[in-house]
């Protein structure tokens, strides 16, 4: 049996981040499909700054709703995981902020804040530490 209190490791992580990048796209397809006919002649400019600042706009969106109502996006459900704060409840909107913003840093400088977890005593990445949240086991009911 998982140590409910024990964060997810690595191998867990990446897991839940390939089920949660592909809902994430079927999302940002969606995004992009309400905002196409607001486009110029329903031509899509993709290299826009604009274009850019939405679709991070609705992943932000899409991650903190899950994490701030259930702590559990499908990923996680799927691999009986909860994001919450260091006493176990849901985080607030701040928290899934600086979750988020520091989660896309981490993935810039090469995946470095993912991979903290192998040396953090806590197996915490940077953006548990900077959102004071944890990734831990989902305790059964």
């Amino acid at each position: 049996m998982n140590d409910i209190k024990a964060p997810a490791g690595l191998v867990k992580r990446l897991a839940v981040i390939v089920y949660d990048a592909l809902l994430l796209i079927a999302v940002l397809f969606l995004a992009t499909l309400i905002l196409l006919p607001f486009q110029e002649n329903n031509l899509f400019q993709p290299n826009s700054w604009q274009y850019s600042a939405y679709l991070v706009t609705v992943s932000f969106f899409f991650y903190a709703w899950f994490w701030t109502k259930s702590g559990q996006t499908l990923g996680l459900l799927a691999w009986k995981l909860q994001v919450a704060d260091e006493n176990g409840r849901n985080i607030s909107w701040q928290q899934a902020l600086i979750r988020f913003t520091v989660a896309i840093f981490s993935w810039g400088v090469f995946g470095l804040g993912f991979i903290w977890v192998l040396f953090n005593k806590d197996r915490l990445t940077w953006h548990d530490i900077a959102s004071q949240s944890r990734l831990h086991w989902k305790r059964a009911k």
